[in-house]
């Protein structure tokens, strides 16, 4: 395929789709893979990170929003490559868009406009919209035909997914639930102190809930309360409360029966269970000092955990599940700002950056994290990642969502062997975003 005919495949796009802007790329493999590539159909994923925002808690660290200078990372040609823009811009948001998550054939983004917006795979046409009136959406994850989504006012809504009626993404529920409400508001030992001269029920989050990450048949929300609270997905209830850290949770994401949460505190902790015990305090993953710890991801395995700082840093840890061995092994200036979010996919992590830039890194011995790509393209920061695990032309999908409220889908290649471990920095730009129609 040439690249007169693969640039005339996404111009057909354009026509039938006026919502999607999409940059034409510069690679005739890139621009196949636009209209070939299949999704997969995994249902689980995580959302990290704080929100970038005015109504931040008053204690946690606040991101400064003002226009920054931009600016190029030395680099290098990788060979056999070139610059390439991305895929798609979806531009449809009325906020900031705040949280990503895969749902089988479809993309689900959110945003602080309260929209939940749905993009069917792979013409990334919109589907529908859900959730519109229920408050700033700050995460959501899926699990099986659910959806859950956290929000600003300190609730969680859960939403069926069902082809075989008209309303697709159905609200089924509320949590705390009515039936949780009803079997604790009598009890005074139910109550908590919030605030001076000010009591909620323990099962309540007391201010946004900022992230969410699905595990083992269970549901976790950190927020700015500083609490965790733990909800078994099949009767909706909740069944912990845990006071977990001395600022904000910005980031949550669970592996191998341990649950980690990242802090304004600074500290990534570890949760884990004994059979049908409460949670308890397995470990505490020390980052840099007086620096807020906005997101956290961890391997597949369960060996490696890292950390994205306010001071543009990524920093990683190595050890094991028992938490006998773990030891900072690796702190990498990835950013000039702020470490807004960060995804896993194989040996690649990717970070987003409130200095707009995504960068691409390729995990190597003993911590070490190698630079391969730079992704530039977003008008804002970027406030979420999300990969998918399909591998697409020798490379794999990556979307972004940024406070610039757009969805920008990136084809990111993997390098050759050849070429890793060099520390090659080649950047790679976007054009801004032109809806048509």
């Amino acid at each position: 395929m040439n690249q007169d005919s693969c640039t005339h495949i996404l111009a057909i796009n354009h026509m039938n789709n006026p919502t999607i802007s999409q940059t034409t790329p510069s690679t005739p493999l890139l621009s196949a893979t636009a209209s070939s590539f299949s999704i997969s159909s995994s249902t689980t994923s995580t959302s990290t990170s704080s929100e970038v925002s005015d109504d931040s808690p008053p204690t946690s660290f606040r991101f400064e929003l003002q226009e920054v200078v931009s600016y190029d990372y030395p680099s290098k040609s990788l060979s056999g490559s070139c610059s390439y823009r991305s895929l798609a811009v979806l531009s449809e948001h009325v906020g900031s868009v705040s949280c990503l998550a895969l749902c089988g054939e479809f993309i689900l983004s959110a945003s602080q406009g309260k929209d939940i917006i749905v993009w069917q795979q792979p013409d990334l046409r919109l589907f529908t919209k859900f959730g519109q009136g229920d408050g700033s959406v700050k995460a959501l994850v899926t699990v099986g035909n659910k959806v859950f989504t956290a929000h600003q006012d300190s609730r969680i809504r859960v939403w069926k997914v069902s082809r075989s009626s008209e309303n697709v993404f159905r609200l089924v529920d509320t949590l705390p639930t009515t039936k949780d409400y009803l079997g604790k508001f009598m009890k005074q030992s139910n109550y908590v102190q919030t605030r001076r001269h000010h009591k909620k029920l323990w099962i309540e989050h007391a201010d946004s809930i900022s992230c969410l990450t699905v595990y083992n048949g269970f549901v976790y929300s950190g927020s700015w309360d500083k609490t965790l609270k733990v909800w078994r997905i099949s009767d909706l209830k909740c069944l912990e409360s845990i006071k977990a850290h001395d600022d904000a949770i910005n980031g949550l994401v669970a592996c191998k029966g341990i649950v980690y949460s990242a802090s304004a505190d600074g500290k990534i902790k570890a949760w884990g269970k004994e059979g049908k015990t409460s949670h308890s305090l397995k470990g505490i993953l020390e980052g840099h000092k007086d620096v807020s710890l906005n997101s956290v991801t961890v391997s597949e395995d369960g060996k490696w955990v890292y950390g994205g700082g306010s001071d543009g840093f990524v920093m990683g840890w190595e050890g094991s599940c028992d938490f006998v061995s773990w030891k900072l092994v690796s702190g990498t200036k990835a950013h000039q700002m702020a470490v807004l979010c960060m995804c896993l996919i194989g040996e690649f992590l990717c970070s987003g950056s409130a200095d707009k830039s995504i960068s691409i890194w390729k995990r190597e011995a003993y911590g070490k994290l190698c630079k391969v790509w730079v992704i530039s393209g977003h008008e804002g920061p970027v406030k979420c990642l999300q990969a998918s695990p399909n591998s697409v032309g020798g490379g794999f999908l990556l979307y972004s969502g940024g406070l610039d409220k757009s969805v920008r889908v990136w084809w990111v290649p993997k390098p050759s062997n050849k070429n890793t471990g060099q520390g090659y920095n080649t950047e790679v730009r976007g054009k801004k975003s032109i809806t048509l129609g």
